[in-house]
């Protein structure tokens, strides 16, 4: 049996990356199942091939299971980012069950609108100053192998994974000061496109808040940290998935008497 939601978000995966967290993000997929699966942009890393070519046999399952998951009944919307731009060029065409598009409008269960997009658009650094956001992202790379051998060391005296990104992005005064004010962009699109809230990727950090005018915020997070995803139920209740934290809690639900769809913690 399968985890089973209406509808599932994931961004971030940076697929072409030694930093994407793909046998998490495997297991993930073989795990649940979903009328919706959208792909909120940063899923393959083109930026990464200008260094060097990345592609294990690992990441061309994880594209074979969303072909899969499309052929057997799912519908996959991919949305672009930044990393995947190239493709944004294709939008509105349907390529091996997938449409392409340049952002969507989902209509949860019990009725509201939700504007999905990646989320770089309202990004003023990758907007006006594209070299400046790949040096940047050439340094959350470094930052990530600093990380991971940090964690193996970490691992091997007994402590639990420790990110060092999450970290910043907590402490760093500038840094919570540029989410708050990508929450306040996003809450003025909303407002302008008349929907209930904005599901989007992009800044790495999975969170459902809510914004100025009524609208809900929500960000599906990433899959080289925090291996996060957000999913929603079948009377439209929206939450977010932590599969490093949750996935026995949630796998062991399923085999309750539960009605409906799973839902998660």
């Amino acid at each position: 049996m399968a985890l089973k939601y209406r509808s599932i978000w994931i961004s971030d995966t940076h697929l072409g990356t030694k930093g994407c967290k793909a046998e998490q993000l495997r297991d993930f997929l073989d795990s649940v199942e979903c009328d919706y699966l959208y792909l909120v942009g940063d899923i393959i890393d083109l930026w990464k091939f200008r260094s060097g070519f990345y592609w294990p046999a690992l990441h061309s399952d994880i594209v074979q299971r969303v072909i899969d998951k499309a052929k057997k009944g799912t519908r996959v919307i991919y949305i672009p980012g930044n990393h995947d731009a190239q493709f944004r060029k294709h939008a509105d065409m349907h390529f091996n069950g997938i449409d392409i598009q340049l952002n969507a409008v989902h209509t949860t269960q019990d009725g509201r609108k939700f504007l999905v997009l990646h989320g770089d658009e309202f990004d003023s650094i990758v907007c006006h100053n594209k070299n400046l956001a790949y040096i940047g992202g050439e340094a959350y790379e470094a930052l990530l192998y600093v990380n991971r051998w940090l964690n193996i060391l970490r691992s091997k005296m007994g402590y639990k994974y420790w990110s060092i990104s999450a970290f910043l992005k907590h402490k760093v005064k500038n840094i919570i000061s540029f989410m708050d004010n990508y929450q306040h962009i996003l809450s003025l699109e909303a407002q302008k496109r008349q929907v209930d809230g904005v599901i989007c990727g992009h800044i790495h950090h999975a969170d459902i808040a809510d914004m100025e005018f009524g609208k809900t915020y929500c960000n599906c997070g990433d899959w080289v940290e925090s291996c996060t995803a957000l999913v929603e139920d079948g009377t439209g209740q929206l939450s977010i998935v932590r599969w490093l934290e949750e996935s026995h809690q949630l796998l062991d639900r399923q085999l309750e008497p539960q009605p409906g769809y799973a839902e998660a913690a």
